[in-house]
């Protein structure tokens, strides 16, 4: 078993996704932000008010450098800008989660945490410049990509099978 990179943009479901693949499955799952809210001890939120996005980004680097040296077997979910790593395909399969940006939206404000889960992403404050951001790295995250899943109108569940049964090819 490699590694199963879950990339998308913020709010589509790869922390929903990772649950479901775990249950259904040998992987353990981990999540780039939570490792990173670890390593700081403070929120990402937080660390992109200190420290900016720069000093976010460098962090997330040095994570996909332990990722790819000391991390197997794995499905890792990031956060929404960590596709940038230039190593990713290292680390493993790179499977994009892809929905339309107004669906996105949707699955966030239906959440029951819906304000809790808009306030910790600090890049979605702005929703013209989160629509612009969305439509600037859609090509990028198809590029990458070695499995594309269509998450809209789909349960984390039937994404997670189609998952399971797309990255076999690649084992």
């Amino acid at each position: 078993m490699r590694n199963i990179i879950l990339i998308g943009f913020m709010g589509v479901g790869k922390g929903s996704v990772a649950r479901e693949v775990v249950k259904n499955s040998d992987y353990i799952a981990i999540d780039t932000d939570d490792l990173i809210e670890s390593m700081e001890n403070k929120s990402i939120k937080k660390v992109f008010a200190d420290d900016g996005e720069e000093y976010f980004r460098a962090l997330e680097y040095k994570l996909s450098k332990w990722l790819e040296s000391s991390v197997q077997n794995t499905l890792i979910s990031t956060g929404g800008g960590f596709y940038k790593q230039k190593n990713l395909k290292e680390i493993g399969i790179v499977v994009f989660l892809n929905s339309p940006f107004d669906k996105i939206l949707k699955r966030i404000k239906a959440h029951p945490n819906s304000a809790s889960k808009l306030k910790k992403r600090p890049l979605l404050a702005d929703m013209k410049k989160a629509k612009e951001l969305y439509n600037e790295r859609l090509p990028e995250y198809l590029a990458l990509a070695d499995v594309v899943i269509d998450v809209t109108n789909k349960s984390a569940m039937d994404c997670s099978k189609e998952i399971l049964k797309k990255v076999k090819k690649y084992a």
